[in-house]
Parts: C-alpha cells; structure tokens; sequence
C-alpha cells in the first residue's frame, strides 16, 4: 500500500484571499501532492488547509508553506478571534495508510528541524511527536498566545525544541506533530452572547471547568465528552455565537454525540442549536455513523443507501444551515478519489444499455450477472425498509432495520463487482498484448496471462457467493416481510439465481483456459456446489411466495 500523510496547516490570515492563495498555491508545486480543502474564516482571521501526498514529498509541500506564510503574514498587525501564536500557527500530519504513526511522527520532526534551522522560527513539537508530556496538549504550548511569546520562550521549560529560543517579532512560533484524524466542528446557537456559548462548551469538553466543592476548595467537574477540546466565540459574519470544538478522537466521541450534547446543554440554559459546520474534511464513516444513528432516534431502517445516508447526517447536524455542504469538497474519501475515470456503476442506466451493446467486449456476462445480483439483493432491501415502516409493525422496526442493512452490505460488494468482472477482463487482454519476441518475454506473457485469467475466474466465483449469500435476506423478507411486497421478493430471488448462474458461466469459460488443471477443477467444484445450493433455496423461495400470493 502506498503511503499517505494528510497535512493539516492553520495560518493566521483569513481575510485576504490573494494572500492565502500565494500560500496555498505553493502546496501544489511539489509534485505528487493533492490540495484538499482550503477553509477560511473571516472572524477566526485564520485558514485550515488540508493536503495529502507521500511523506517526503509531504514535507517539502509543509516547508514551502510554512515558508510563504512567513514572508506574507505579518503577525504583529494580527487579530482574531482563534488561539494563535504564529504565522503558521499548527502543523500536524496525519496518518491516512501504509504508514504508522510513529514513522509520521519521525517526518514531522523531521520538517521541524528544517523549519527551525533554515527559517529561524521556533519550533515546538506536539501530540505524537512531543518531546515532553507538557508539550503534549496543543493549548499548553500556545496559552499566552503570540502576545505572550516573548516573555514564554525564554523559560528554560520553554525552550523549542528547534530553532532559535528567541521571540521572533513577524513569524511567532510554530507547532509541528503528528496526531489522529482531528474533526474541528463549531455548532451554531441562537444567541450572540459569548459567555452562555462558553458555559456550553464547559459542560461538553473533557477538561470541564472549575468549580467549588461544599467546603469551598476549587475542584475540576470534567464535561460530557471525551477526547473533545471546546470554547465558544461570536461569529460577526454569521451574526452568532458558536461552540468550537476540536474532536481529537472521532473513535472516542463522535459528531453526533457531540452535537446531541450541546442540544442538550443548551436547552438547558434556554438556548437552541441551530445547526453546525464543518471545519476542513471530515471521514466518510463519521457521516455515516451519524446518519444511522438518527434514524435510529426515529426508529427508522438505516439499510439505505449511503448516499441517503449522508443527506440524513447533513440535515440532521444542519451542516448546511450557514452555506451549502457539498460532500465531494468536505468528505475526505470522496475528495482525495477526485477525478476519475467513469465507471460501470456511475453510470445511468440508458449508458450503461449502451456500453454493454456496444461492440466492446467489457461490460459481459460477468459484469451483467454482478449488476442483476445487485437489483436481487435491492429488491429484498427494499422489502425489509417497507415493511419496518409497514402501519401496526412498529415493534418490529430494529428487525427489518437489521436485515436491510445486511441487504444494503451485499448491494455494495456486488456493486463493487460490476466493475471488477470488466477490470478482470482488461488484464487478460493487457497480458496477451505483452511482448513475446525471445523466450524470457514468452515466458514471462505466458505467467501473466496465467494469473489474470486466475483472477477472472475468480471474480465471477465471487460474484456467485455474494448472490447466495444475499439470498438469505430475500428468504426472510418473503417468509416474514410484509406480504404486500412478496412479488418483489420472488422477483429479488430470480434476480439472485440468474446472477448465480450468469457468473457460473464466466467461471467456467475462464477456468478452461487455464494451464493449472487442479486449480481449474476446485474452482468449477466451488462454483458447482454454490449453483446447486443456489438453485435449491429458490426453489424453495419461489414455493413460499406463490403459496403467499395464492392465500
């Protein structure tokens, strides 16, 4: 797996746009590296970008950064309403694959020294890759802020960790480390006051607040949540008052708790959230969590699409009750997969009747079969999300829910399969236009052409095993779904048999060209026994729904 690093830098300017885009446009002159998000803030006076690349390549990105801002962002004319204390005021990496965190944290020591010794900015470490546990926690190292620098670093507890121990008067300081995946999110509240939008973020952040106890000594009362980090500021462009909050561990606390805890909060102290925003990217599975979990507030199946999904998380947190949420920009998946070539299954349906009646061979009988397992396996969603809504079946919400959820797992293997059988097919014909003029490159075309078709018999196989497996939520729904859908269930159960069999085919015409015999023996054995049980559950199914309709 190749390896990621997402760079998150917070710079001090969010007013002026030519100046944050010299900044940012520097990211993308090191090749390999992706610009994701630029997130300006005009009351923060501060902007969150967000890149990702490979670590070396990462680095050189965060230094050229780092170094723009220093030349362009003055601090000393800066204000704001956001904790700072440098141009650059933070610069964490983030794992996001093949790599751990302790190797993330070696690279952003490693931009630390650069940034130390060749800019002259002073460097503290933090997260992952402090050098101290006081240095551990982000707001330590900045409380005091810029205007508290000059004094701050020169404490022998203080020094940095690169750089120069002295103030320096334009740049500040700068934060570098590597950490989790951080969400920053600012929940919006129907009020300008300050001091009630702190109250609520006292009773929600981990660290709580002070209070005193019956004999008057001053205690902490931790908040609600873990692994949460809030303050509460107005907002003069929006014309309210926010709570923002830093989740530092999504896995601890999530979006949706957090949110459900400052309604809470808020009620309370007669106030109401309004809605939420989202602060530079956040992951795919987050939204979905959040979408599953109010649905199931509302005792709702949550066996629907993801895109349905997202749209219920979006409205539910009103993450576009300030300006519009656009999920391709702001979910970290959708935006680092940018641009990529058309797919099978983004297509609409009239394109894909005619790619496959083109004269190209890809999409076949493979591709076909994964796609009609797809709309068997749809159809028995569909039944278990009707009749969890089904009038005098509330009771039974959580059990249908359940069941089209598993549907749903099995659409999106499928799914993934329509465009799999095509790619598998691509390689064989990749294999066979491989050089073959001296024995090595015969030798070496011969192995290739082995191994993809071993992989092309192998993805129908595939594609047969999900389609039976799928038959059990299809049985289900016809035995205990709602009977005014039981057509669609026989319909479902056709659609399941006829991939099964579709795919059979594919795994046979591939397994014969295969020069490994036993391989393409065991292959057609599992393929044989899949066929004959699929056959035989439908039977039965097909039994269940015509007794049904007959009654």
């Amino acid at each position: 797996m190749k390896q990621l690093i997402e760079c998150v830098p917070n710079i001090s300017e969010g007013r002026d746009s030519a100046k944050i885009k010299s900044i940012t446009d520097v990211v993308e002159t090191v090749e390999g590296v992706k610009l994701l998000d630029v997130d300006s803030g005009f009351a923060t006076n501060r902007t969150v970008i967000t890149f990702v690349g490979e670590p070396e390549m990462v680095v050189e990105a965060a230094f050229r950064l780092i170094k723009k801002a220093s030349e362009l962002i003055d601090m000393t004319n800066h204000k704001g309403e956001h904790p700072r204390m440098g141009a650059t005021d933070v610069c964490p990496f983030v794992p996001v694959s093949g790599i751990t965190m302790k190797e993330t944290a070696e690279y952003s020591r490693k931009l630390g020294k650069r940034v130390g010794e060749e800019l002259g900015i002073p460097v503290f470490l933090y997260e992952e890759a402090a050098t101290t546990l006081q240095r551990k926690n982000l707001s330590h190292i900045r409380a005091g802020e810029y205007e508290g620098l000059a004094k701050k670093i020169i404490l022998p507890e203080w020094k940095p960790d690169f750089g120069p121990a002295s103030f320096n008067k334009n740049s500040g300081a700068t934060v570098i480390g590597a950490r989790n995946f951080l969400v920053a999110y600012n929940v919006n509240l129907n009020t300008t006051s300050t001091r009630r939008a702190n109250a609520i973020a006292f009773d929600i952040r981990e660290a709580g607040r002070k209070i005193k106890d019956e004999k008057g000594k001053e205690i902490i009362q931790p908040g609600t949540c873990k692994a949460v980090k809030a303050i509460g500021w107005f907002i003069k462009e929006y014309g309210v008052a926010q709570v923002s909050i830093n989740l530092t561990d999504i896995s601890v606390t999530s979006v949706h708790k957090v949110f459900e805890e400052c309604c809470k909060s808020a009620d309370k102290r007669g106030l109401r959230v309004t809605g939420s925003e989202l602060v530079g990217l956040i992951p795919l599975s987050s939204l979905i969590d959040a979408g599953k979990y109010f649905l199931n507030k509302q005792q709702r199946s949550s066996g629907i699409s993801e895109k349905e999904l997202i749209k219920i998380a979006i409205k539910s947190l009103g993450l576009d009750n300030l300006k519009p949420f656009i999920s391709n920009e702001k979910i970290i998946e959708y935006k680092i997969k940018g641009v990529k070539e058309k797919g099978l299954v983004e297509m609409n349906l009239s394109e894909f009747a005619d790619e496959t009646a083109s004269e190209s061979p890809a999409p076949g009988g493979g591709s076909i079969s994964a796609y009609v397992g797809t709309l068997g396996i749809s159809l028995g969603a569909m039944v278990a999300n009707l009749s969890s809504h089904k009038k005098g079946w509330d009771h039974r919400w959580e059990e249908f829910s359940t069941w089209a959820e598993k549907g749903q797992k099995f659409k999106k293997e499928l799914l993934l399969l329509v465009d799999e059988d095509t790619k598998a097919f691509n390689r064989i014909m990749e294999a066979f236009s491989l050089p073959n003029s001296n024995e090595n490159e015969k030798s070496e075309r011969k192995k290739a052409i082995e191994k993809a078709t071993q992989y092309a018999s192998e993805v129908p196989l595939k594609v047969m095993e999900i389609s039976f497996q799928s038959m059990e939520v299809i049985e289900a729904m016809a035995s205990t779904g709602n009977p005014n859908s039981i057509s669609d269930s026989g319909v479902g159960a056709l659609c399941a048999l006829t991939a099964v069999q579709g795919a059979f085919l594919n795994v046979k015409i591939n397994a014969k060209g295969l020069a490994d015999k036993s391989f393409a023996l065991k292959i057609i054995k599992q393929g044989e026994e899949l066929l004959n049980k699929s056959k035989s559950r439908v039977e039965k199914i097909l039994r269940l729904v015509e007794e049904k309709i007959s009654e």
